[in-house]
């Protein structure tokens, strides 16, 4: 069972899947949203997953088993997850997986589902975006119900992603979880790496670009996976001829800045509380970070102890993370840049 943490995580998981799905292995692929369960997000896809399996011979009876477990699993739990919402295929089997407690029900479940997916030869592996999102006490569940599958040898794998504070989560939920994860960081692309990813798609297209202007690219870009596709997009719509030049990828940053403000930052920045924007905007009055907390205090004329609470809060939006105690990193690269364009001045101070 694998944990993705850090940038370009969502593309990994993306391929992985499709690997996955090309390699005949039952795929669920969630992304976990606020304010929606656990349980609202995996019966919808286990449903189907389990639809498919019963079409092989030898998984039938297990998998159409396992579809009682889920009827009974989402009207046991539907009335303390109201967001719960999936057909049911059969009548719930009486005692599986309809206790009513997500943790013993959620074990049930799996391990009815695993031994579908093992006797029609194959595995059952989760694809979860956006795990920070889930609930502690369902992330627990699931940790549980993926051990005891891992115990009994059923093919449950679960692959998620979340931003990097994964690991740290995943061991407030369970203490064994560092045992039972791998958990690769996917950061920024190093230089060798970032240029094959702009160089590679325009020589596909008989395009060159200058030596100077990739050099620009990759620096604008810090490596990072989406905002090297920005500046590449950009940098192809501006040029008018091969080679793209410096000048093109110049006229490029401009478009691309605009856009990823328009957009990928400002749907962050817009979910922020004033108080939060202001802890946000300390943190990028001191650069790129990583910084102590002491220092965005002090930005702030405020004690280290009374903006715990916010940097709590940043934390679980995952606005923020912290890559070592008492330390405080922006999530996004470039992100102390643009808070510095949306709130100039000095009134953020006030």
């Amino acid at each position: 069972m694998v944990g993705l943490r850090g940038v370009g995580k969502t593309v990994l998981l993306d391929r992985m899947r499709d690997d996955a799905e090309t390699s005949g292995i039952q795929t669920l692929c969630m992304e976990a949203p606020e304010n929606r369960s656990l349980p609202a997000i995996l019966a919808p896809q286990l449903r189907q997953a389990l639809i498919r399996l019963s079409r092989n011979e030898q998984a039938k009876n297990f998998a159409q088993r396992a579809l009682r477990g889920l009827a009974g699993f989402a009207k046991a739990l539907k009335v303390k997850y109201q967001d719960i919402e999936v057909g049911f295929d059969f009548d719930p089997e009486p005692g599986l997986a309809d206790n009513g407690d997500l943790e013993h029900d959620l074990q049930a479940l799996l391990e009815a589902a695993g031994m579908a997916a093992q006797k029609a030869g194959t595995a059952l592996t989760l694809f979860v975006d956006e795990l920070q999102y889930v609930e502690e006490n369902e992330l627990a569940a699931l940790i549980t119900a993926l051990h005891r599958t891992a115990l009994r040898r059923q093919p449950v794998v679960l692959v998620g992603a979340e931003l990097p504070q994964l690991r740290g989560r995943m061991g407030w939920a369970k203490s064994y979880a560092e045992r039972l994860f791998d958990f690769p960081e996917v950061g920024p692309l190093p230089p060798p790496a970032a240029r094959i990813a702009i160089v590679k798609p325009a020589e596909d297209q008989n395009i060159r670009i200058d030596e100077d202007a990739l050099q620009r690219i990759i620096q604008e870009t810090r490596g990072y996976p989406y905002f090297l596709q920005e500046w590449g997009k950009h940098a192809w719509n501006t040029a008018s001829e091969s080679p793209i030049t410096l000048r093109d990828v110049e006229l490029a940053s401009t478009a691309a800045v605009t856009a990823l403000d328009e957009g990928f930052f400002r749907v962050r920045f817009d979910r922020l509380t004033p108080v939060e924007k202001r802890y946000m905007r300390a943190m990028a009055e001191l650069g790129p970070g990583p910084h102590r907390s002491g220092d965005i205090a002090e930005q702030l004329a405020r004690q280290v102890t009374s903006l715990g609470p916010t940097r709590s809060q940043l934390i679980s939006k995952g606005m923020i993370w912290s890559p070592s105690h008492g330390d405080t990193a922006f999530t996004v690269p470039l992100f102390d840049e643009f808070m510095r364009r949306i709130m100039p001045g000095a009134e953020w101070r006030q």
